[in-house]
């Protein structure tokens, strides 16, 4: 595998169960120095993400310091429709207790801390960002020049060419917030969209649940216990949403594709987002015209999903 050394990395989320999976994976990844995590609304309220996220952190065994901004409440112009606790769990890990943090959230906003840490290291960050983009587009608010100073953001958002995971058209985390999503496409942060076109072609079942919680590596007991039940409630909320038991890997296809890009296919469209429609809001757009002159992402449509489920497995049992 192909590795991308030194990837300075500040991770949003919305820390349901695939959230802290995708913490794990940042963590545990060696070259990936994970800058920072800010929180939003999403699959539980901020507060509660924020706090999933410092135990989740504490329960990685990371060996640096990784500070923790809380974000945005609510969407920029529309009231939060509430967690989404059929598929995260009354407290967005699947009901899993975890060990009160002993850290807590630092005093700066998630879009303050993103608008420091990118000016204080232009081009320097690649942004993961696999919740709603409020805190973002706040920060893109705030100060504008910061998306010429973004080494390059990957989101975890969207369908193009298949149909949306909320409505026949529009995936969760652009559909949360789908005006924010369109700040931040129209802002020229360069961008690689990691949607269900692929996340839903990384499903992992009980076999690879099985082998993430057998024989743990020294001191990585607690996280395999966690994992292994966290999971088991996520496959049996897919299990009673769609019909099998298992689940894509969505938020850590994002954060391996920031480790490593050539593990998806992409192809440089320009995307719009809706925000008027009824039936199409929070849809995105890919204009596939070939006499489109100017492009904003490159769409991922193609993954490498053995290899992928590789990496994912050998670096959480780690």
């Amino acid at each position: 595998m192909n590795t991308l050394q030194n990837v300075r990395m500040i991770l949003d989320v919305d820390t349901g169960i695939d959230d802290s999976m995708a913490i794990l994976l940042a963590l545990k990844t060696k070259h990936i120095k994970v800058e920072g995590i800010t929180t939003v609304f999403g699959n539980t309220d901020v507060v509660q993400a924020t706090r999933n996220t410092l135990q989740v952190i504490e329960l990685s065994g990371v060996d640096y310091e990784v500070p923790v901004a809380m974000g945005a409440a609510k969407p920029l112009f529309r009231d939060w429709r509430g967690p989404v606790t059929h598929i995260h769990g009354d407290n967005g890990i699947g009901n899993c207790e975890l060990p009160q943090p002993k850290g807590k959230a630092i005093a700066e906003s998630a879009a303050q801390f993103i608008v420091r840490k990118v000016n204080e290291n232009p081009h320097e960050l690649t942004l993961v960002f696999v919740g709603r983009m409020t805190n973002l587009a706040i920060a893109l608010a705030q100060d504008p020049s910061i998306a010429s100073k973004v080494k390059r953001l990957v989101i975890m958002g969207g369908a193009v060419k298949v149909p949306g995971n909320v409505t026949p058209v529009a995936e969760a985390n652009i559909y949360g917030d789908p005006e924010a999503a369109h700040r931040v496409f129209e802002s020229g942060i360069p961008i690689t969209l990691v949607g269900l076109d692929v996340t839903m072609k990384t499903v992992i079942g009980e076999e690879h649940r099985r082998l993430l919680m057998d024989s743990p590596a020294p001191g990585n007991e607690r996280a395999a216990a966690y994992i292994g039940e966290a999971f088991q409630f996520y496959f049996g909320a897919y299990d009673k949403q769609n019909g099998f038991y298992g689940a894509p890997l969505h938020d850590p296809l994002a954060v391996a594709v920031a480790a490593y890009p050539d593990l998806v296919t992409t192809e440089d469209l320009y995307i719009s987002i809706e925000t008027k429609g009824t039936m199409s809001y929070g849809a995105t757009l890919a204009d596939f015209r070939r006499t489109v002159p100017v492009t904003n992402t490159a769409v991922a449509f193609e993954v490498n999903s053995p290899r992928f489920l590789d990496y994912f497995i050998n670096t959480l049992k780690s």
